[in-house]
């Protein structure tokens, strides 16, 4: 397939499922809403699958329509949970193939960001969002992974893990403990502290809301909040150990998310990986960009964890 072919890409996470058009790079249009809980779920190829099909008839002018240079020669979809089960991402590529009559390539969206990242070449890719995990390939194209394990057992460091580091310390300080402008940021946020764990409870998505604490937190790290501040360096250092559990001896990493993209977390964090020997290296693009270059190109290092149907 030729990098100037008009493609289908999308990634499908958690927290939001969003569609490019792309010809040459360039996107000629888009589409978003709300994500899905994974493909590990029962059932999880055919929610993927409806919610990228749906989300793909958003486009400008209805996907019919959007292809006014040529038709669709392919799909790459960045798919939150493709680990849980080959089952359900082989399925998908499958549904994905037939709907749109081409090539379909489904991979794990940790996968998508490190191909983005770093152009498909091997190396170490630190993730920060509501999740936390660093991949790194090698050489020979084997995956070495660490954390990523999901708010129950891991991502620590991650934008769940500080939100809710957060609202812990505000109810804290509400029943008397270390006092913290954390307090009165989840007031004026989420409503009175003692509301908070009915919310919680009561979201589709409690990771993702305890995720949306994490930009008072850092604002009130960088005011000068002690606790915050405490949270903010106790996160950095977490995910320093995860970047050097995945990377082994190649000290390198590249960093991507919405937490990383904040100036004063990405500071503190570029600076607690030197501090650890690992240098930060620029990122050349993202998991749509992943997603992408696995619609475009075979035979990559990574191929193995891609999934695919259809002919080339």
């Amino acid at each position: 397939m030729d990098s100037a072919d008009l493609i289908l890409v999308a990634d499908v996470g958690k927290s939001r499922c969003r569609v490019e058009l792309r010809q040459g790079g360039e996107v000629l249009g888009s589409a978003e809403q709300q994500g899905f809980p994974g493909l590990g779920m029962d059932g999880g190829a055919m929610l993927a699958f409806e919610l990228l099909a749906d989300t793909a008839a958003m486009l400008p002018g209805g996907l019919p329509a959007a292809f006014p240079d040529g038709p669709l020669r392919g799909i790459g979809a960045a798919v939150a949970g493709v680990e849980a089960s080959a089952a359900n991402s082989r399925r998908l590529a499958v549904l994905l193939s037939e709907r749109f009559n081409v090539p379909a390539a489904v991979l794990s969206d940790a996968t998508a960001a490190q191909l983005g990242a770093l152009d498909g070449a091997s190396g170490t890719v630190l993730i920060v969002g509501t999740g936390a995990v660093a991949f790194r390939f090698d050489g020979a194209g084997t995956l070495h992974r660490a954390d990523g394990w999901g708010p129950l057992l891991g991502d620590r460091g991650s934008g769940r893990w500080i939100g809710q580091e957060g609202l812990q310390a505000a109810l804290r300080a509400h029943d008397g403990g270390p006092a913290t402008s954390l307090l009165g940021a989840a007031n004026a946020l989420l409503g009175p502290p003692a509301e908070l764990p009915a919310r919680l409870a009561e979201s589709d998505n409690p990771a993702r809301a305890m995720a949306r604490f994490t930009p008072a937190v850092l604002k009130e790290a960088q005011a000068g909040d002690a606790v915050a501040r405490g949270i903010v360096n106790e996160a950095c250092r977490l995910l320093v150990n995860t970047v050097a559990l995945a990377s082994g001896d190649t000290k390198q990493v590249a960093l991507l998310g919405g937490v990383v993209n904040s100036e004063f977390f990405g500071a503190l964090l570029h600076n607690a990986l030197a501090s650890a020997g690992i240098e930060v290296v620029a990122a050349l693009g993202d998991g749509m960009d992943g997603a992408a270059l696995a619609a475009n190109r075979r035979g990559l290092l990574q191929e193995r964890y891609i999934h695919r149907d259809g002919t080339a």
